[in-house]
């Protein structure tokens, strides 16, 4: 926010700038140079920042100092004084049209913004704090600084069975990508309710996804069940997920042979085998996408997620996430090239 904030102020400053400067030099070198014309400058930079009032303003001053400096000169005497008035006047039009264009531009992104918020809250709803014996905190972040929506998905559903929870990468970008996600969040939350076995749940959620897809698409996705003291897994080509113990140890739960992704079946058997790991009051899951593993620093080294578990020592699990999210966008030094989602589940 900082850096934005002084990207407007110098973009705001700009205008003035060039005016001054261009009669600072015209006064010091005389009309011989010829420099009158430049003070048009301020305000073909205007429409950058600020309203059609500010941009006229700014064409007055420059008409002003045009007319002062012509007089000055001693430009009026012929046809450089009334060329230079011409092209500050001109120029000024041209700056009220282009900030009316630009308006008009910036309506239409926040409506735009305005309704991939409302598409974000109706497909990735805000995950319950507490499910069962599971307090819960997701953070996602987009690679597209204008987006608030993309292909990564997560949801946790407080079943019968125990808590169930899925984290998924939708290959691809753009609107196709939110169409794909839609899909398997809408069988994911239906099949968590019904079923009674979490491979039936990634039965159904396989051929769901296996009936919508089309072409090369498919989705890495990570299911979890908690029950008792014991987390099961089904893995469809996700990156392993985090499990942290009370004692601060972590590890990284993986099948024995991976499945390929929902919408691959058609490639070859893609239905995972599931496993299961300890999970005890006090311990923590993390489930993510590849966003977060395969962000980059500036020498091109991965976010090395296994060795940040201290950083989700928090009591809170919303501050703790917090943490963690602020120590991956550290590490990236920049935008993120990817979207990353991240959930967190802590054993009370």
């Amino acid at each position: 926010m900082s850096e934005e904030n002084d990207r407007l102020a110098v973009l705001s400053a700009l205008p003035f700038a060039m005016m001054a400067a261009v009669t600072v030099v015209d006064v010091a070198t005389g009309p011989a140079v010829g420099l009158l014309p430049l003070v048009s400058l301020g305000p073909a930079f205007a429409p950058l920042v600020g309203g059609w009032r500010r941009t006229l303003g700014i064409g007055v001053i420059a008409l002003l100092l045009t007319v002062g400096l012509g007089v000055y000169n001693d430009l009026f005497d012929a046809a450089r004084g009334y060329v230079s008035t011409a092209s500050v006047i001109g120029v000024t039009a041209a700056g009220l049209v282009a900030v009316s264009m630009r308006q008009k531009r910036e309506a239409e992104l926040a409506s735009v913004r305005s309704i991939a918020e409302a598409a974000q809250r109706v497909l990735l709803k805000p995950v319950p704090r507490l499910a069962g014996q599971l307090r819960a905190a997701v953070s996602y972040m987009s690679a597209v600084a204008e987006a608030r929506i993309g292909g990564d998905l997560y949801e946790v559903v407080a079943a019968p069975q125990g808590v169930r929870v899925i984290v998924g990468d939708v290959q691809g970008k753009g609107l196709d990508a939110v169409e794909t996600a839609a899909v398997v969040l809408g069988a994911f939350r239906e099949a968590a309710l019904d079923e009674a076995d979490l491979t039936q749940v990634g039965h159904r959620l396989a051929r769901s996804v296996d009936r919508q897809l089309e072409g090369e698409k498919f989705v890495t996705a990570i299911l979890a069940e908690v029950r008792d003291s014991e987390v099961t897994f089904l893995n469809y080509g996700h990156p392993a997920p985090l499990l942290i113990h009370a004692d601060g140890s972590a590890t990284l739960p993986e099948p024995a042979v991976y499945a390929l992704p929902l919408g691959l079946s058609a490639h070859g058997p893609s239905e995972p085998e599931p496993f299961q790991a300890d999970f005890h009051p006090g311990d923590q899951l993390l489930l993510y996408t590849d966003g977060v593993t395969e962000a980059r620093d500036g020498d091109g080294q991965f976010y090395p997620l296994a060795d940040r578990a201290p950083l989700l020592k928090e009591r809170d699990p919303e501050a703790a996430l917090e943490t963690l999210r602020q120590d991956l966008l550290q590490h990236v030094g920049g935008p993120l090239q990817d979207d990353a989602a991240m959930l967190l589940l802590r054993y009370r």
